[in-house]
């Protein structure tokens, strides 16, 4: 007899899914709930006060604009919820061992070639670096102390240099020093870099660099935060 396969997963609801981003943020943000409260009263109020203010001025008319306001409310506090969701996913991430890996894997977009998996690591210390690959050019993202990278980011960048020459390579570090970058600016400040290579050119040194590329997957190396315990979740 055959075997039946197993039921798929069944995933959260949308309110389940809702009320565990508002428990994500509320734990970050205290006053979440009191801000969502006024968003929604707010628009209400709004809306009645135009109900008031357009003739004819009609129960069934404030009523309409009541809801219409209830509705705007509800809105804007989505809106509200979601911004400080990631804002509180940054918060999380900042300072824990892969989450430029994480960042970098999710937030670019498929302009940008990236892994959550460092081209670089010290095991011990967890110092790691990443790279992504874009019309930007090269882009190498070192983690950790910035003394100790130095070695890291100095290999990588000569491996780069020996075979895409003349395609710009750009350095940031991540961290809250001079001129480091915030793990929550990290994929802006990636995006913003004036493009300088074209597609084909692209291509051409994702392929040459992965093929100087050792691998690395053997060491005890922070391979990117998991999203399902780092990432807000959102409601679909």
């Amino acid at each position: 007899m055959a075997t039946r396969s197993p039921a798929p997963e069944k995933r959260p609801g949308f309110f389940a899914q809702l009320r565990s981003l508002f428990t994500f943020t509320k734990a970050e943000f205290g006053w979440l709930p009191w801000a969502l409260i006024a968003i929604i009263v707010v628009g209400i109020a709004l809306g009645v006060l135009v109900g008031f203010l357009i003739p004819p001025v009609a129960v069934w008319s404030v009523i309409l604009w009541g809801l219409t306001g209830l509705m705007l409310g509800v809105l804007g506090a989505m809106i509200l919820l979601t911004r400080l969701s990631t804002r509180a996913m940054f918060k999380k991430l900042d300072g824990m061992p892969g989450a430029s890996g994480h960042v970098l894997s999710t937030s670019l977009g498929r302009s940008w070639v990236a892994s959550d998996m460092p081209v670089g690591v010290n095991p011990k210390s967890q110092d790691a670096v990443y790279r992504v690959i874009g019309r930007g050019g090269v882009v190498l993202v070192a983690e950790g102390a910035r003394g100790r990278l130095t070695r890291l980011v100095n290999d990588e960048k000569m491996k780069v240099q020996r075979v895409a020459s003349g395609v710009p390579i750009t350095i940031l570090y991540v961290g809250h020093g001079e001129d480091d970058v915030e793990i929550a600016k990290l994929a802006k400040t990636i995006k913003s870099l004036p493009k300088k290579v074209d597609r084909t050119t692209m291509a051409a040194v994702v392929k040459r660099v992965d093929s100087v590329s050792q691998s690395v997957t053997s060491l005890p190396i922070p391979k990117g935060i998991d999203p399902m315990r780092a990432r807000a979740p959102r409601p679909r």
